[in-house]
């Protein structure tokens, strides 16, 4: 589980793709909650930040998928997906605990 950064990130659907692919974590903002897309245990998940679990990590709120072009379909957030959410999201780079923001 990750800090959220506090700058926005900037990039096209094509250079989040390229991001996830690199970076495997990502905060995402829309509809008024907060997400955290991520690739852990060998599945991709999205989370909920604003449940957290009796560990006291993000709660799943999507199926675990083995693939990210499957995650980003993957319909979690009244029927819609990452993808359909992308224009209406913004995103925050995920800084792993530990280190400074």
């Amino acid at each position: 589980m990750g800090l959220k950064a506090e700058g926005a990130l900037d990039f096209d659907f094509e250079g989040f793709l390229g991001y996830l692919r690199s970076k495997t974590r990502v905060f995402m903002d829309v509809d008024g909650g907060e997400y955290y897309i991520t690739h852990t245990d060998g599945y991709w998940r999205v989370q909920d930040c604003s449940k957290l679990n009796d560990k006291g990590r993000f709660t799943d709120c999507s199926e675990l998928v083995t693939t990210m072009p499957e995650l980003i379909e993957l319909p979690f957030l009244d029927g819609k997906s990452i993808h359909d959410l992308f224009h209406d999201a913004t995103f925050y780079e995920s800084v792993q605990e530990g280190w400074s923001l």
